[in-house]
């Protein structure tokens, strides 16, 4: 990894150029509240975080990134439409001896703008594919808003859509929900028994003291929850095998369109989503980007932090082993959680300017 005298200089050059783009520079805290975060990704982001406590403010985090406080400031005082820019360390743990820093330099562009969101997504990435050109990097894309408009679109309850909605960022948890409720795999033993005497009228009870933070309420309501699930019919073997196709599709950007098009004629809820990457590949070409040859991964970006509810990139190197280049998507429900009622369409990316100036640099 290149030091970081390397680094900040690439960082600033690339700062330097977001700012050209009309992106006014901001900054950020070091210490974020944990409970900002905790709320928006749950327990599994402790995981990944600095955790640390303050006498006063409580609960605090080393921030992970740049997006979420960006965005809480942007709802808080910012004006429409508006672009940022901003250049700090980030901090990310790491649980493997893979070399990966713990610290590290993030430079980052974000738009706010509810004009045309197809437009800022074309924006964002052009900018970057041209920034980063000298690398000779290999671009990826997906679309989240497509999976989740696949899974809103299933035929069955609101309960079992909005486990699968929460569970997107973690494939294997997918995977084993939407083979559940698809009757492809069995009910565990334990669940099948409560199942059965609940089936029986029969009220599970327990000597043992209430402890832990679930009222009697919520212990009902998850019994309710349980009951209904058992009663429900198994997804279509259909809809499974739909969402299968949507899940492993990866072909270049036009034969990707085409695909979903199909897919959309047998799961028409998904035809909005795909007509926005139609409208998406006819902006980026306009702005010189060769989509003949753009890879797109329908299940992109589902590893990386939770906040991306429509497109998604980023710019890997040919060497095994490194992390993303550069990386973004759009948050457009994040600006409504951290909005307190208010929302707007946003779209940014971050670069590693470490790894730029590993790869050599952009000039």
């Amino acid at each position: 990894m290149a030091g970081k005298v390397e680094a900040r200089a690439q960082a600033e050059r690339l700062l330097t150029a977001f700012r050209a783009a009309g992106a006014v520079p901001v900054e950020a805290d070091i210490l974020q509240p944990a409970e900002v975060l905790l709320d928006l990704y749950g327990e599994d982001i402790r995981s990944r975080a600095y955790v640390t406590r303050d006498p006063l403010r409580g609960e605090m985090m080393l921030r992970p990134d740049f997006t979420v406080p960006v965005v809480r400031m942007h709802m808080e005082e910012g004006a429409e439409p508006a672009r940022y820019c901003y250049l700090g360390e980030v901090f990310r743990k790491q649980e493997h001896r893979s070399g990966r820093p713990a610290e590290f330099l993030q430079v980052g562009y974000e738009i706010f703008d509810r004009v045309d969101p197809v437009a800022a997504d074309a924006e964002v990435f052009a900018l970057f594919a041209e920034l980063l050109s000298p690398l000779d990097l290999r671009a990826a894309t997906g679309d989240i808003g497509i999976l989740m408009a696949a899974v809103k679109g299933l035929t069955t309850t609101d309960r079992r859509k909005a486990a699968l909605l929460r569970h997107i960022w973690r494939p294997a948890r997918f995977r084993a929900l939407l083979e559940r409720f698809g009757g492809l795999a069995p009910v565990p033993p334990a669940r099948a028994a409560l199942i059965a005497q609940l089936a029986s009228g029969e009220v599970p009870e327990s000597g043992a003291p209430q402890i832990g933070l679930r009222s009697p309420e919520e212990i009902a309501d998850r019994l309710s929850a349980l009951a209904e699930d058992a009663a429900a019919p198994p997804i279509a073997a259909e809809e499974v095998a739909l969402l299968d196709d949507i899940l492993d599709l990866r072909a270049p950007a036009p034969q990707a369109l085409d695909r979903l098009r199909k897919i959309a004629d047998e799961l028409p809820p998904i035809r909005p989503a795909v007509e926005r990457l139609a409208a998406r590949l006819d902006a980026l070409a306009a702005l010189g980007v060769e989509v003949e040859t753009l890879d797109f991964e329908a299940s992109h970006g589902r590893t990386t932090l939770e906040y991306y509810d429509g497109f998604v990139f980023s710019f890997h190197a040919a060497q095994e082993g490194l992390p993303p280049v550069a990386s973004g998507g759009r948050y457009d429900a994040l600006t409504a959680v951290l909005g307190q009622g208010k929302s707007i369409p946003a779209v940014g990316g971050v670069v590693r300017p470490a790894l730029v100036a590993e790869l050599g640099g952009i000039g």
